[in-house]
């Protein structure tokens, strides 16, 4: 099996950000993390599944919805993957914050979150995810391409 980036992350120095998880032929996932691991600090359930359902309608909307292979939470509620298909760094960076903008700034029922459309739909909160969605901004706020490769010492920030 071929080894990726993902499998030699050094979780006791992943911080919070935007990396490229892997590439296989036209599709990049990358791992979009609001948590840092192991630290004892994770995304609520509700929280997440908010963040998803939001992010989701958002990705939909966008200009290269098509071009998005899959959007989802990461089950240690540190982040989520985020799979594109013929995207840029670059755009794909800009959609990313614009998402999570979208997400600070929603109000109103959140997208396919009834009974019909979710199976798990009593447990949101949006303040939360406004709020997660919030923190995560002011750590990407900056990020750029030349950011995106996971760390690999500590002496890296």
């Amino acid at each position: 099996m071929k080894l990726t980036p993902s499998d030699n992350i050094n979780y006791d120095i992943l911080k919070k950000g935007i990396y490229i998880s892997r590439i296989d032929d036209d599709i990049t996932t990358y791992d979009i993390r609001l948590k840092e691991p192991n630290r004892g600090d994770y995304l609520t359930n509700s929280a997440l599944h908010t963040i998803e359902h939001i992010f989701k309608a958002y990705l939909s909307k966008t200009e290269f919805g098509d071009n998005i292979v899959f959007f989802g939470a990461m089950s240690s509620r540190t982040g989520f993957y985020l799979l594109t298909r013929r995207l840029t760094d670059n755009y794909t960076i800009q959609l990313i914050k614009d998402g999570f903008q979208y997400i600070a700034d929603f109000w109103g029922r959140i997208p396919n979150a009834s009974h019909k459309d979710c199976a798990n739909c009593l447990e949101h909160n949006l303040p939360q995810a406004k709020e997660e969605a919030k923190e995560f901004l002011d750590v990407i706020k900056d990020w750029t391409k030349e950011d995106l490769e996971y760390p690999t010492s500590e002496t890296e920030e």
